[in-house]
């Protein structure tokens, strides 16, 4: 599996970390010397759609946050069937809440469209935590609230019914990542029953649905939320 590594492009698209964009969100304090660390300890890695960024029990080596693109964390079972764990968008930190167990990856990572990563290597960020505790609880207080983002998400997905589900994660493509009612679905009806464990047919159903209801319009991979207040309340509802 080594090939879809090697596939993967190394970006110099920002020169110091004070001029990204991300910033603020949780290297915001630090001082020259820190920065300059974490730049020089830093690699911009462009992958391709399908491209695997890391793979379930490789060492957990370096922190990555999204810069573009959308990336799937998932797990394989022995009979090799996918169960995606979760989406991450532009600004995420994909592996906050992995990166102290000093061990191995407990899931995948892959790149759902085309992605730039910050790949930042783990014992520079250990030690400008060990050194700054300004810095530490920043990371502290971000680890948990990607915690109870994470709790509340599978709650209130529990609760919701199907077309709630449905709903929800296109407002969640809508809203939180293209940020406009039209866009490219960038994963499969499949990976979608996946992610809100439901079964392709019943996915593929409300899909049908929704469109009949005059909804959602599809064309080909390409998805427009025509009436985005209904789908709103049906996903508030569930």
């Amino acid at each position: 599996m080594w090939f879809k590594h090697f596939r993967m492009k190394i970006k110099k698209d920002i020169k110091s970390c004070k001029t990204c964009v991300y910033r603020q969100m949780l290297f915001g304090d630090l001082d020259d010397f820190e920065y300059k660390l974490i730049n020089d300890a830093r690699a911009e890695r462009l992958y391709k759609r399908g491209e695997v960024i890391k793979y379930e029990g490789e060492k957990v080596d370096s922190f990555l946050y999204l810069r573009r693109g959308m990336v799937k964390l998932f797990k394989t079972d022995t009979r090799g069937k996918e169960q995606i764990l979760s989406l991450n968008k532009p600004g995420d930190f994909v592996n906050l809440l992995t990166i102290f167990t000093k061990t191995s990856y407990r899931y995948s990572i892959e790149a759902i469209e085309e992605t730039l990563v910050c790949d930042v290597d783990l014992e520079v960020l250990e030690h400008i935590i060990c050194t700054n505790g300004d810095f530490a609880m920043r990371v502290l207080n971000r680890m948990s609230n990607i915690s109870d983002e994470i709790i509340e998400s599978r709650f209130e997905q529990s609760q919701k019914q199907l077309k709630g589900r449905i709903a929800t994660i296109l407002l969640y493509f809508a809203d939180d990542v293209y940020h406009k009612k039209i866009f490219n679905l960038p994963i499969t009806r499949r990976e979608i029953g996946e992610l809100i464990a439901m079964t392709t047919e019943n996915t593929i159903r409300t899909f049908s649905e929704f469109k009949r209801d005059g909804l959602i319009d599809i064309q080909n991979k390409t998805i427009t939320l025509v009436d985005y207040d209904r789908l709103k309340s049906i996903a508030k509802s569930g």
